[in-house]
């Protein structure tokens, strides 16, 4: 109970924050962490998040899975307390730890009251640095997992992205699912979890930001303390894959009533000169909810659909511009159709100004809107520091979004969309497609 009115108290006060620039320090501990620091003392609670860079990219050969099933066991016991014991611990301190691994990311988040700030830590590090690994925990969690691979394996929006990405990225880590097979999974060691932890778990490539009850000058000692016993380096990553695809249908039997279809070709980096512009591009196509081209003519037009959206994905290794939509078996291949036409007519003929100015207005209004909690604003400038943001950029980002003129967009959606590359990947039993 505590802890919710914190968090409440603590997003109250970051929502009006929020409207004034927010104030980013960077610091470099004694050891050599880097971190961006937002100081706000009038709260006692901190939000402190972690990332690593490789995630689940870092997979040894054979081991597809273990740097998934390995996250997962860090709040299964650490030290010489038990699952339960760690967890009972947090609870009554009043924390939050969160362990997450992603493709190219491992994430790790702490939220707890400056009070607890030296408990709450030490369960942090002993969590990253001395995880028990018990047998029966790897067991009940593995089962976890295969449990959710094989409900993977009969829903339709996920067996469309493994086939998807399979064929997009044929022999790369992004082509298979970081949660691994069943047959990977389970034929996993303790011994491949031990390797896993050690291998994405370093100071190499790690990102740092704390937000709230926490000062420059003090977190420097802090990280060294929480984070200076971690492998300094980790294995190489994966190297950078293009997008391996052409332009095409593939269709995959699945009885049921309704096809879904994931969607897409080769994308835009994120450092990328005109990365803006084609944000601003894909808001007006496929991003805008009810407002986007996309979903006024394939849903609202024609009611071939609930929703249609699309979307940017500049991965660190790869980059593609993706969308998906679900319509009947009998529609698809309109409602596909309608979708390519779409992405042919924005390459060609390009946007308005009044929908330029619309997309404009919506984002830079919502922007504000995401820094409504410690917590937020510390995700938001990790990711930051990931993709090589200075810490201006959350003053300046509007700014960015309002210099997109119309000839930029236009410029951008004639050389980034490609109507005849668009490859869907059908799941279902739609009429008319081969």
């Amino acid at each position: 109970m505590m802890k919710r009115l914190f968090l409440a108290a603590a997003a109250t006060l970051w929502a009006g924050i929020a409207q004034a620039a927010i104030d980013i320090k960077t610091v470099t501990s004694p050891g050599g962490i880097d971190a961006w620091v937002v100081e706000e003392p009038s709260i006692p609670f901190v939000a402190l998040e972690i990332r690593i860079r490789g995630g689940a990219s870092l997979d040894e050969p054979g081991k597809r899975g273990a740097t998934n099933l390995m996250t997962a066991l860090l709040e299964e016991g650490s030290g010489d307390m038990s699952a339960q014991e760690f967890q009972a611990r947090l609870e009554s301190l009043a924390a939050t730890l969160r362990f997450r691994v992603y493709d190219d990311t491992l994430s790790i988040s702490a939220q707890y009251l400056t009070e607890n700030k030296e408990e709450v830590l030490g369960l942090l590090k002993q969590a990253l640095t001395e995880p028990r690994f018990d047998q029966d925990a790897i067991d009940r969690v593995r089962a976890q997992v295969i449990t959710g691979i094989n409900s993977d394996a009969k829903d339709p929006n996920s067996i469309a992205s493994a086939a998807f990405n399979s064929a997009a990225f044929e022999g790369h880590p992004y082509g298979t699912s970081m949660d691994g097979t069943v047959e990977s999974v389970s034929a996993l060691t303790r011994e491949d979890l031990i390797t896993a932890h050690r291998n994405a778990i370093t100071r190499e490539r790690m990102f740092v930001s704390a937000v709230g009850d926490v000062t420059a000058e003090t977190i420097g000692g802090l990280l060294d303390d929480l984070l200076g016993d971690l492998p300094a380096e980790g294995p190489p990553q994966p190297e950078d894959i293009d997008f391996g695809l052409d332009g095409g249908v593939t269709v995959i039997d699945f009885a049921t009533p309704q096809s879904v279809a994931l969607f897409g070709h080769a994308g835009i980096e994120r450092d990328d000169d005109d990365f803006f512009a084609a944000y601003v591009m894909n808001q007006i196509l496929g991003a805008s909810g009810f407002e986007s081209r996309l979903m006024t003519e394939v849903r609202e037009k024609r009611g071939l659909t609930y929703g249609i959206s699309s979307f940017l994905v500049p991965k660190v290794h790869a980059e593609m511009v993706l969308g998906q939509v679900a319509s009947s078996n009998e529609t698809i291949a309109q409602a596909i159709e309608v979708t390519r036409n779409e992405w042919a007519r924005m390459a060609e003929q390009g946007v308005t100004e009044e929908e330029l100015a619309v997309a404009k207005t919506y984002l830079t209004g919502e922007y504000p809107l995401r820094f409504d909690g410690n917590g937020e604003i510390a995700d938001i400038m990790v990711g930051m520091q990931m993709i090589g943001l200075p810490p201006d950029y959350v003053v300046n980002r509007n700014d960015y979004v309002e210099a997109v003129t119309l000839e930029d967009v236009n410029r951008v959606a004639s050389e980034l969309l490609d109507p005849d590359a668009l490859h869907f990947v059908v799941v279902g039993q739609p009429e008319g497609l081969e």
